[in-house]
C-alpha cells in the first residue's frame, strides 16, 4: 500500500472516531465580548508567513537588494509576501478549524534587516520595532489591521495583538564594541551608574539611588548613559524611531547582551536589541501610552507580550492594571493579557511566579507543552503529571488563574512538536507519527487552559527545528529547506498553498475545538488527574461542569500497546456517551470504569447518572 492510500485509510479510521464537526461558529457579533478568555479556542499565525492578500506590498514600499527591502521569498530568514489582506481573506478558514480568537504576530514597523554583514536577516517576525504606532508597510498599513478587526468581530471573533515592551530595534551602538558585533554583559558592581567606566572612573550621575528607586526625581538624576558603555546612535538612524522620545539612548540600559539569568535576565540587551529601560517611570508611562492607544484605535481584545521575564516586576504593576482600564473604558470587559515567561521545562513554579510577583494576569503554559511533548515522544518525567496538575494551585488566584493559560505543543520559536516526534522515533511510520500528533492534540483541546493552535499544524507541517525552522509558509512557498520536508498525514508539500480542510489534522482540530466549545466541562471545568503512569502508558483525568457538577472522563494511552485498566470517576457517574474514541457504555461498579485504548488512543466520556 502506498504512503498515501496508508494516510488516506488511517484518516478514515480516525474520522471516524470524532464527533461530527459542527457548521462554522456563529456567535452573533454583539455577544462575543461576553466570552472569558477561556472560552475561546486560539490560532497564532506569523502574517508575514500566512498568505499574501496584496502583492504590491512585499518589498514593504522599499527599493534595492534584500538587504534594502528585507525581502527574499527564498529565504528562511527574510520577508516572503504575507501581509493583513491575506489573513482577511482566510478568515472563513480559521473559523472553520474551530478557532475564534486569533493571537496575530507583531505588525508593528520594523528594521527590514539588521545583522552582522554575512549574517543578516529581516524583520519578518515582528520582533525588532522601529515604529509602535503604525503598521510595517510589508505586512499593510493600519486601515488594513482596521479592517482586519471589523471582519474577526462581524465573525464573533477576537483579536489578539502581540506585543514588545522589553525592546526595540537593534539600532543603538557601542563604541566599546564597533557596529554589528557582541557586546558581553557589564554588570552595575563591575560598572556603577555613578561612575563612567567601572568604579574608578569619573563620577557620573550624582545623587542617582539606583533602578530600584522608581521615581521621576531619582530617574531624573540619570543623565548619562556612559556607565557601562559609550551608546551612539549612527547619523542615519538618529530619528527612526516613532515616538520619537524612543530615539534618546537614555531610556535604554546600555549594559551589553543579556546572557538571559540573573540581574542581566532584566537589564541586558536580548540578543542585541535596544533594551528599554522600563524602571524609568518615563518609560513607563511611554509604553503605556503607546499600546493604550492601540485599544482605543482598534478595539482589540487581548494582547499576547513577548519577553515578559525579561522586564521588571515594577513595570508590569501599572501597565496590566493601565491596559484593563482602556479596554473596558473601550467596552472590553474581558481583555486577555498573558505573558511569555519562556521555560522549557516542567517548573511550573517559575511560570506561577510571573503571574504572583510580576502580576501578569496569565502566561503561555510552557509545562504543559513540555508535558504533552514528553508523553508523545516517550520521554516523560518522573511526576510529570502530578506535578503540572497540582502546580496550578501556585498560580495566583489557584485554578481560576490556570484555566486562562494559553496551552500550546508547537510555537515559531522552538519548534513544532512534529519535528520532536519524529527526532525521539526517526524509525517510526507515517502511521505512528500521525496518531501521536493527534494524541498531542487531544490533550491540547480538552485539557484546562485556552488551547492555542500553531499556524500549519493542522496541515501537517514538521519543520527542521526551532525559530526560522519552524516558520513555514502557508501559502506556496519558495524557500527548499521548506519544500523538501515530509509532511505528517499528507503526501504534498509546502511549495503547494496549505487552506484546505480535508487533511486529517484540520478534520481532528476542527471536531475537537467544537467539542470543547459545546461544553462548559470542558472550557471553564475544574480538572482532577485520576490515573497516570510515569512512563509511556494510560494519563487519566476528569473535568466538570461548572453549573450541573457533571463529569467528563477524558483519557488517553501514551504508549504503543493497547491498554485496559480500571479508572476512578465519581460514585454517581454510572453510565458514560461517548464524545470522542470509545468509552464503556456504564460504570464497572460505582467509582470505577474500565478504560481500554488502542495505542496512542484517546476519548472523552460525558458521564450520566
Amino acid at each position: 500500500m502506498s504512503r498515501s492510500m496508508r494516510l488516506g485509510a488511517l484518516a478514515l479510521l480516525v474520522a471516524a472516531t470524532l464527533p461530527l464537526p459542527a457548521p462554522a461558529q456563529t456567535t452573533p457579533a454583539a455577544n462575543f465580548r461576553e466570552r472569558l478568555p477561556q472560552d475561546e479556542v486560539i490560532y497564532f499565525l506569523l502574517p508575514d508567513r500566512f498568505d499574501n492578500g496584496d502583492p504590491s506590498n512585499d518589498r514593504g514600499g522599499l527599493t534595492g537588494d534584500r538587504l534594502k527591502t528585507g525581502y527574499d521569498p527564498t529565504a528562511k530568514g527574510f520577508y516572503h509576501g504575507g501581509d493583513l489582506k491575506g489573513l482577511i481573506r482566510r478568515l472563513g478558514y480559521i473559523q472553520d478549524l474551530g478557532a475564534t480568537a486569533i493571537w496575530v504576530g507583531p505588525i508593528f514597523k520594523n528594521k527590514p534587516v539588521q545583522g552582522a554583514r554575512g549574517q543578516e536577516s529581516a524583520g519578518y517576525h515582528g520582533y525588532w520595532i522601529t515604529d509602535f504606532t503604525r503598521v510595517d508597510p510589508h505586512l499593510g498599513s493600519n486601515a488594513d489591521f482596521k479592517a482586519l478587526v471589523d471582519a474577526a468581530h462581524a465573525r464573533g471573533m477576537k483579536v489578539y495583538m502581540d506585543i514588545i515592551a522589553n525592546h526595540t530595534a537593534d539600532v543603538i551602538q557601542y563604541r566599546e564594541c564597533g557596529p554589528g558585533s557582541a557586546c558581553p554583559y557589564r554588570s552595575i558592581a563591575d560598572y556603577p551608574f555613578q561612575r563612567r567606566g567601572g568604579p574608578a572612573g569619573a563620577a557620573i550621575n550624582p545623587g542617582f539611588l539606583g533602578e530600584d528607586v522608581q521615581t521621576p526625581e531619582n530617574f531624573a538624576r540619570l543623565t548619562d548613559p556612559t556607565y557601562a558603555y559609550t551608546p551612539y546612535v549612527p547619523p542615519a538612524e538618529a530619528n527612526i524611531k516613532v515616538p520619537a522620545w524612543l530615539n534618546d539612548v537614555r531610556w535604554y540600559h546600555n549594559r551589553g547582551n543579556t546572557t538571559y539569568y540573573g540581574e542581566s535576565a532584566t537589564l541586558g540587551d536580548f540578543a542585541g536589541l535596544d533594551d528599554l529601560d522600563t524602571e524609568n517611570p518615563r518609560v513607563v508611562q511611554g509604553m503605556i501610552a503607546i499600546f493604550g492607544d492601540w485599544i482605543d484605535r482598534f478595539g482589540v481584545d487581548g494582547f499576547r507580550i513577548d519577553t515578559a521575564r525579561h522586564v521588571n516586576p515594577e513595570f508590569w504593576a501599572q501597565f496590566v492594571p493601565a491596559m484593563r482600564d482602556r479596554a473596558k473604558a473601550r467596552g472590553i470587559p474581558n481583555f486577555h493579557i498573558f505573558g511569555e515567561v519562556a521555560y522549557e521545562s516542567l517548573d511550573v513554579g517559575l511560570l506561577a511566579r510571573a503571574t504572583i510577583v510580576d502580576k501578569l494576569p496569565a502566561v503561555l503554559d510552557f509545562a504543559f507543552r513540555q508535558a504533552v511533548l514528553e508523553a508523545v515522544t516517550g520521554q516523560q518525567e518522573f511526576g510529570a503529571w502530578d506535578r503540572l496538575v497540582l502546580g496550578d494551585a501556585l498560580y495566583a488566584h489557584g485554578f481560576d488563574t490556570a484555566v486562562t493559560l494559553p496551552t500550546f505543543v508547537s510555537n515559531h520559536d522552538a519548534g513544532r512538536l512534529g519535528f520532536y516526534i519524529r527526532k525521539a522515533f526517526p524509525g517510526a511510520s507515517d502511521d505512528e507519527v500521525l496518531k501521536r500528533e493527534m494524541l498531542a492534540n487531544a490533550m491540547l483541546l480538552t485539557w484546562r487552559g485556552v488551547p492555542t493552535i500553531y499556524s500549519g499544524d493542522e496541515q501537517g507541517f514538521a519543520g527542521d527545528g526551532g525559530d526560522q525552522d519552524a516558520r513555514e509558509d502557508m501559502f506556496a512557498s519558495k524557500v527548499a529547506v521548506y519544500n523538501d520536508d515530509t509532511l505528517i498525514g499528507s503526501d504534498t508539500t509546502t511549495a503547494t498553498a496549505h487552506f484546505g480542510e480535508d487533511h486529517p489534522l484540520f478534520k481532528q482540530i476542527a471536531a475537537l475545538a467544537r467539542l470543547r466549545l459545546s461544553h462548559p466541562a470542558l472550557t471553564r471545568g475544574r480538572l482532577v488527574l485520576r490515573a497516570r503512569d510515569d512512563k509511556p502508558g494510560l494519563v487519566a483525568v476528569s473535568r466538570f461542569d461548572p453549573a450541573s457538577g457533571k463529569e467528563m472522563l477524558l483519557v488517553f494511552n501514551t504508549s504503543a500497546e493497547p491498554l485496559t485498566r480500571q479508572v476512578k470517576v465519581e460514585p454517581g457517574s454510572t453510565a458514560f456517551t461517548t464524545l470522542a474514541g470509545h468509552c464503556a457504555a456504564s460504570a464497572s461498579a460505582p467509582g470505577s470504569v474500565t478504560v481500554t485504548l488502542g495505542a496512542f488512543d484517546y476519548a472523552v466520556c460525558e458521564a450520566h447518572q
